[in-house]
C-alpha cells in the first residue's frame, strides 16, 4: 500500500457525490487509504475484515459508475460491505461498528438508503435485485440495479432460482459475481481484461445484435455464427452456463484493477437486460496476514493491525469445542456417524472432525435444504447423520426439517449452534426462535444443556434415539466440571431439581440456569434444571405447580411459542390455578451489542430475572394466600 499523505482522500468522500466529483487518477490512491481505514477499524472493533478488503475496488468503481442512491446495488451476505458503509456517509461512525449504538454489521435499510436490502444470510441478493429490476420497469424508470454476490453464495440454490427466473424475464439486472476463491495468472488475467473490454463493448453489442437480426432469417448460417461466439468464448471463461440461463456473460476481469473495472462497468450500464459481469478478487488484498489466512481474518475479534495478532479470547470451553470434542470421540465409537455442516466448518466446531475423519465428513456448501435432506437420505439408509449447523440457518431449511425428516421419523441429530443471543452479529444471526419453530413438531425430541458436560450428555443421548433430535446451544463460554464425551446418557424428559425452596419455582431451559441460582437463592426460590423442552417432565413441572405460588419459566428463545408456552400449555390442560411468569427473549428484533448487554435488555441477567421476579411476584403469593 502506499504511504499516507498529508491530504486524504478520504477524507473529501462523504458520499458517493463526492467520490463522482474525484478525477479518476484519484481512486487508486484512494484505494490504498479505504484499505488502511477498514483495516484499523475492524482491529478496534473485530468484525469482518478479509471479504471487505477483497472488496474495495469493486466497491469505489461501483459508486463511481453508478448513480447510487437512484441506482440500486443489493449486496449479497454483507461481509464485504465494510468499504461500502465507510464510502455511504458512516465513516465517522466506524469506531462503533457492531457495537451498541453503532453501525451494523450487515446492511440494514433503516441505517442508510444506500443499503437498499437487508441482509445477513446469503443466496438472496439476485432475487432481491429483480424484485427492484421488475418494479423500476413497471415504474418506467431506467434506474439502473446491480446484484453483488460472492462465489460462496453463489452456490446457495437460492441464486440459481432467481438467475433462472430473471433470464426467462428478460430483466434489466446486472449480476456481479464476486470471485475470491480462484487467481489468475498475469497473463491470461491481461487477456481476460481485454477480452471481457471488446464483449462489453458497444460496437461488439451492436455487431452481435445486428447479427441476430439477420442471421436469424438463415438458420444454418446463425446456429454456425452463435455456436462460433460460444466456442471462442468458451474456451477462456466459464460463459455457458450463465448464459444458458439467459444472461450475457462477461469477464472474468481483475477485480482490483480499478481502470478495467470502470470501462467495463461503464460499457455494461449502457446495455439492457440480463446481465452477468465475473469478478476476480483476493479476499483479504492489501494486508499480508488476511491474504495468509483469508479464513482466520474472515471475522475477526481486535487485533494489532501492525502485526495481525488477535485479542485473546475469553477464557474456558466454549460450546462449540465442547460439541468438536464429543463428535470425534463418538466418531471413534460409532462407525456409523457422519458430520455434516452447510458452509460453516470451523463456526461450527468441526475442523478436527474434518481432519482425522475426511471421508465421514461432508460440508455442503451453503445448502441448508439440501444439508438437512441429505442426511434424511443416509438416514435411511441406516447412517447416523450429525447437522452442525446454526440456529439462524437451520431456519432456511425448515420445510426440510418438516417433510423430510419429522415426518419420517429419522434419526438425525441436530447440533444447533449460536442458539439464543449472539452479540455483535445482531438480529440476522440470532438464534430466537428455534426453540419454537422445533417443539411444535411430532417425533422431535428438544434438549437445551446447561453446561458442556450436559451437551455431552445430550448429544450421547440423542445418539441412541429411534428418531430425530435436537440439542441447542449458545454462542458462549461454558462451565465444564466432569467431562466425559460420547459415554453419559440421560433419562429422556427427565428434569432435575438443583434448588429446593418455597413459594416460588424457577424453570430453566439452558445456560441461564448459573443466573437462576443467583436469584433462586436470594428469593429462597426452587431452581429446575428442565434439560428437556420436549418432552417436558409433566410429572415434576404439576408438583412443582401444585406446591409453588407462582411458575417462573427462563430461556433465551423467543417467549412467543417457546419453552415457557409449553409448561403453560400444560398446565391449563391438567386445570392446575398456579401463577405464571415466562421470561425469554421479547417480541422484537434484539439490536446489535454485546452479548451481555442484550440479555440484560432481555432482562435475562441476574439483575434482569430479579426484577422481572419481584414485580411480579407479590401478586402471587397473594393468590397463594386467598386459595389456602
Amino acid at each position: 500500500m502506499r504511504a499516507a499523505t498529508n491530504t486524504s482522500l478520504l477524507e473529501q468522500v462523504n458520499l458517493p457525490a463526492d467520490l463522482r466529483a474525484l478525477p479518476e487518477s484519484s481512486l487508486v490512491p484512494l484505494a490504498d487509504e479505504l484499505r488502511r481505514t477498514l483495516i484499523e477499524t475492524v482491529s478496534k472493533t473485530g468484525g469482518h475484515l478479509a471479504a471487505g478488503l477483497g472488496a474495495v475496488e469493486l466497491t469505489i468503481a461501483l459508486h463511481y459508475v453508478f448513480n447510487t442512491p437512484d441506482d440500486r446495488l443489493v449486496w449479497d451476505v454483507g461481509h464485504q460491505t465494510y468499504p461500502h458503509k465507510i464510502l455511504t456517509g458512516r465513516r465517522g461512525q466506524m469506531s462503533r461498528l457492531r457495537l451498541k449504538d453503532g453501525p451494523a454489521g450487515f446492511p440494514r435499510r433503516e441505517e442508510s438508503m444506500y443499503d437498499t436490502f437487508g441482509v445477513g444470510h446469503a443466496s438472496t441478493s439476485i432475487s432481491a435485485a429483480l424484485g427492484m429490476a421488475v418494479a423500476a420497469a413497471r415504474e418506467g424508470s431506467d434506474r439502473q440495479v446491480v446484484a453483488i454476490i460472492g462465489d460462496g453464495a453463489l452456490s446457495g440454490g437460492m441464486a440459481y432460482e432467481a438467475l433462472n427466473n430473471a433470464g426467462n424475464m428478460d430483466a434489466n439486472l446486472l449480476v456481479i459475481l464476486n470471485d475470491n476463491d480462484m487467481s489468475i495468472s498475469p497473463n491470461v488475467g491481461a487477456m481476460s481484461n481485454y477480452l471481457a473490454r471488446i464483449l462489453s463493448g458497444k460496437v461488439y453489442t451492436r455487431m452481435r445484435e445486428g447479427s441476430k437480426t439477420v442471421l436469424s432469417t438463415l438458420p444454418p448460417v446463425w446456429e454456425l455464427a452463435k455456436r462460433a461466439e460460444e466456442h471462442m468464448k468458451g474456451m477462456v471463461m466459464p460463459s455457458t452456463l450463465f448464459e444458458e440461463l439467459g444472461f450475457d456473460y462477461y469477464g472474468p476481469i481483475d477485480g482490483h484493477d480499478i481502470h478495467t473495472l470502470l470501462k467495463t462497468l461503464r460499457n455494461l450500464k449502457d446495455l439492457k437486460g440480463p446481465r452477468f459481469l465475473h469478478v476476480v478478487t483476493r479476499k483479504g488484498k492489501g494486508y499480508e496476514p488476511a491474504e495468509g489466512d483469508p479464513c482466520v481474518y474472515h471475522g475477526v475479534s481486535p487485533f494489532d493491525p501492525a502485526t495481525g495478532k488477535m485479542e485473546k479470547k475469553p477464557a474456558g470451553l466454549t460450546y462449540t469445542q465442547a460439541f468438536g470434542q464429543w463428535l470425534c470421540a463418538m466418531a471413534e465409537q460409532d462407525p456409523l456417524l457422519l458430520g455434516i455442516t452447510p458452509a460453516m466448518r470451523e463456526g461450527s466446531g468441526l475442523v478436527e472432525f474434518s481432519q482425522r475423519f475426511p471421508d465421514r465428513y461432508y460440508d455442503v456448501g451453503i445448502a441448508e435444504p439440501h444439508a438437512l435432506t441429505f442426511a434424511a437420505g443416509l438416514a435411511c439408509e441406516g447412517f447416523r447423520p450429525v447437522v452442525a449447523i446454526y440456529s439462524t440457518f437451520l431456519q432456511r431449511a425448515y420445510d426440510q426439517v418438516i417433510h423430510d425428516i419429522c415426518l419420517q421419523n429419522l434419526p438425525v441429530l441436530f447440533a444447533i449452534d449460536r442458539g439464543g443471543l449472539v452479540g455483535p452479529d445482531g438480529p440476522t444471526h440470532h438464534g430466537a426462535f428455534d426453540l419454537t419453530y422445533l417443539r411444535c413438531l411430532p417425533n422431535i425430541t428438544v434438549m437445551t444443556p446447561a453446561d458442556a458436560d450436559e451437551l455431552d450428555a445430550m448429544l450421547t443421548t440423542a445418539m441412541h434415539l429411534p428418531g430425530p433430535a435436537a440439542v441447542r446451544y449458545p454462542r458462549a463460554v461454558s462451565r465444564a466440571t466432569n467431562r466425559t464425551p460420547a459415554s453419559r446418557r440421560l433419562p429422556v424428559g427427565k428434569a432435575e431439581i438443583r434448588r429446593h425452596g418455597r413459594d416460588i419455582a424457577i424453570l430453566v431451559f439452558g445456560p441461564l440456569l448459573d443466573n437462576a441460582l443467583i436469584v433462586g437463592e436470594e428469593m429462597d426460590a426452587t431452581v429446575v434444571n428442565m434439560r428437556f423442552v420436549k418432552p417436558l417432565d409433566q410429572e415434576l413441572l404439576l408438583e412443582l405447580a401444585r406446591t409453588h405460588a407462582l411458575v417462573v419459566t427462563v430461556e433465551e428463545n423467543a417467549i412467543a411459542g417457546g419453552a415457557g408456552s409449553a409448561v403453560n400449555e400444560c398446565l391449563v390442560a391438567a386445570g392446575l390455578p398456579a401463577a405464571r411468569l415466562n421470561l425469554g427473549i421479547p417480541d422484537r428484533f434484539i439490536e446489535h451489542a454485546d452479548r451481555t448487554e442484550q440479555l440484560a435488555a432481555c432482562e435475562l441477567d441476574v439483575a434482569g430475572l430479579r426484577r422481572a421476579i419481584l414485580r411480579f411476584s407479590p401478586r402471587a403469593v397473594a393468590s397463594r394466600a386467598e386459595s389456602a
